[in-house]
């Protein structure tokens, strides 16, 4: 079950980078290059669409306008499933980091979340073979593992799963 979980979690967050249109939560550069010193391509206002190509570190690679550079991700938000661009909106992902821990007297729980992911992309999962094929090419043989941690000198260490609660162990 855990593993069909995490697996529909890549996936679907594999997707949010590969062609999906997001939009500029502020007004932001376009640059030629993934870096801040880079020369300016263009100017995109707050709210303007781009099409994600590629992600390098924290740069997102768009075509915006007809114009192709790289923006800084924080930049960027994606467009959730049956959802648009609100005027205003803003990149809320600092904050939910920052605000994990917070509760008090008003009864909150902390949580966490996924970015891009809402209540009905858990519902109504796309898979993404072609982010599942590329996953797999990075498999290594159970062989592979074992050279590596020798290498490494690492011990083989079993361990039990946690019994759940009222089961036996």
């Amino acid at each position: 079950m855990k593993k069909t979980i995490t697996a529909s979690l890549w996936l679907v967050a594999a997707g949010a980078f590969a062609g999906d249109p997001a939009y500029t939560v502020r007004p932001t550069e376009l640059k030629a290059k993934p870096f801040s010193d880079s020369s300016t391509v263009a100017r995109l206002a707050a709210s303007s669409q781009v099409d994600v190509i590629e992600r390098q570190a924290s740069w997102l690679q768009v075509k915006a306008s007809g114009s192709t550079g790289w923006v800084k991700m924080l930049s960027v938000r994606f467009n959730q499933i049956g959802s648009s661009p609100q005027a205003g909106a803003t990149n809320s992902s600092l904050g939910v980091l920052f605000s994990i821990s917070q509760t008090g007297s008003g009864g909150s729980v902390p949580t966490t979340g996924v970015k891009g992911i809402n209540e009905e992309a858990l519902r109504n999962p796309r898979p993404n073979a072609v982010a599942l094929q590329q996953m797999h090419t990075m498999d290594a043989s159970a062989a592979d593992a074992r050279a590596f941690a020798r290498s490494g000198k690492l011990a083989s260490v079993s361990l039990a799963y946690v019994a759940a609660p009222g089961e036996r162990p």
